[in-house]
């Protein structure tokens, strides 16, 4: 490390052990070392002593500091991201706005060994692929601009290690009382989830590292191999692709075009060719049939009107009726009407997809098929309180085209019993006191042009 660094320092003991090294590496220390710290106001008073720990080792070393400050609770509200996210998203553009003032290319961070460990399964439980879980590089770019580079000088060290260090050589610190908390994710991995696996496995902090290594090794090959099918002029076809290497040479595409590659966004673009995937309400991208990711223009998405009306029987007999079947919004349906016995024999049992069934009375005479609108409100089962159906999609990360193409069934009384492919509504299950079922099956047809939803315009099947 010759050249000149930025050192991120935060006052732990992770940093000031990192910053007290460097600073033994030259007899100069000033002429190669930066101090960065970033205040971020989260801690009130605490805070602010942390910057005065690290203004003051600064000085004592002989280094400049340069410190920065920031709302983290606005950002957060601002972006709709976590306390944590926002934190680091304000910290990253600080040091990158730091070093390319002082014409630095080199970021130090204070990552250590746990660190490595604990993202693993912060990420696992994310959903990450085997890039994400390969966990920190000793080396990367910065996500905020690929031209300053991030080293991790620390990255095989324990903090037990680090501790020691800091406490033989009388280095200062400060414990940042939020760590302790337990309601971040972080928290909770590191003081409840990982000693219960130590238990498990007494070696899992020397055991984990090297399946993390194992998996970035693996995905940097998949990567290299990706970019190369990329760099072809004649590729083979991408459908002829294992499905890896589709996912990995969207993900190469995507990471150049500025996008996360999330695993939903990659799965949705590898699923479908010419079909654009909405990212924000103005960007959308799109994978043609070579394989190739570009942007493309947003669709005005509107709601779909009309409606399908299904007329439900007055009266079941002891055998099972059916009633009613037929086709709305790219979905075929069947109804059958039975007794309150045999729906809760059928839902004892294991079912395939596309069957519900639904307390009949509460239902009322119709069922109205129909498409998302605006201001619908729904009350999923297992729910105490329905919530708006956008709300909903969100949180189930539906994207909005898929979201108008949805099928919804409405009952007599306008409430809101099912939304295809989630779940029926609580109003509508079987209980104690249902006398008669619906078993509503119901399949989208293969072939069914998805997203150009159909408007169908009121039919209504007749009663049989």
């Amino acid at each position: 490390m010759s050249r000149r660094t930025l050192v991120a320092v935060s006052g732990g003991v992770d940093s000031m052990v990192l910053l007290h090294r460097l600073a033994e590496k030259f007899s100069k220390p000033s002429a190669h070392l930066v101090v960065a710290h970033y205040n971020h106001q989260l801690r009130a008073r605490s805070s602010d002593a942390d910057e005065r720990l690290v203004r003051e080792s600064a000085r004592r070393l002989g280094l400049r500091c340069v410190v920065g400050r920031g709302d983290v609770r606005a950002h957060a509200k601002r972006k709709g991201v976590s306390i944590e996210m926002a934190a680091r998203e304000v910290r990253h553009e600080f040091l990158a706005k730091t070093a390319r003032k002082l014409g630095i290319k080199t970021i130090a961070l204070a990552h250590h060994a746990d660190d490595q460990v604990e993202l693993f399964f912060l990420r696992l439980l994310r959903g990450a692929a085997a890039g994400g879980l390969g966990g920190m590089r000793a080396a990367s770019p910065s996500p905020m601009d690929e031209k300053l580079g991030l080293v991790r000088p620390l990255l095989e060290s324990t903090k037990a290690e680090l501790r020691t260090f800091a406490a033989g050589q009388g280095i200062r610190f400060r414990e940042d009382a939020s760590n302790a908390r337990p309601d971040f994710l972080r928290n909770r991995v590191r003081h409840e989830l990982l000693p219960l696996l130590r238990k498990f496995q007494p070696a899992l902090d020397r055991v984990l590292p090297r399946v993390m290594r194992t998996l970035a090794a693996e995905s940097d090959l998949a990567h290299h191999l990706a970019s190369a099918w990329l760099g072809l002029r004649q590729r083979p076809a991408f459908s002829g692709l294992p499905v890896a290497m589709q996912r990995h040479v969207l993900e190469v595409q995507l990471v150049k075009l500025g996008i996360a590659p999330e695993f939903e966004l990659i799965e949705s673009l590898r699923g479908s060719a010419g079909v654009p995937v909405m990212i924000t309400p103005e960007r959308n991208v799109v994978r043609d049939a070579r394989g190739v990711v570009s942007m493309a223009e947003p669709r005005r998405l509107k709601f779909t009107a009309g409606g399908l009306v299904v007329q439900l029987p007055s009266a079941v007999k002891k055998t099972s009726r059916h009633f009613a079947a037929g086709n709305f919004g790219g979905i075929a349906f069947d109804a059958t009407l039975i007794s309150a016995d045999q729906a809760r024999r059928s839902l004892a049992k294991r079912r395939p997809s596309g069957i519900e069934f639904f307390d009949a009375d509460r239902l009322g005479p119709r069922l109205t098929l129909r498409h998302w609108r605006p201001g619908d409100r729904f009350q999923p089962i297992g729910m105490k309180q329905p919530v708006k159906l956008q709300d909903w999609f969100v949180n189930r990360k539906i994207p909005a085209v898929r979201r108008r193409e949805l099928v919804v069934a409405e009952a007599a009384d306008g409430v809101l019993c099912w939304v295809e492919g989630e779940r029926i509504g609580e109003l509508f299950k079987l209980d104690s006191f249902t006398r008669r079922g619906l078993k509503w099956y119901w399949k989208r047809r293969p072939g069914w042009a998805r997203h150009l939803p159909l408007s169908n315009n009121g039919a209504r099947l007749p009663r049989n």
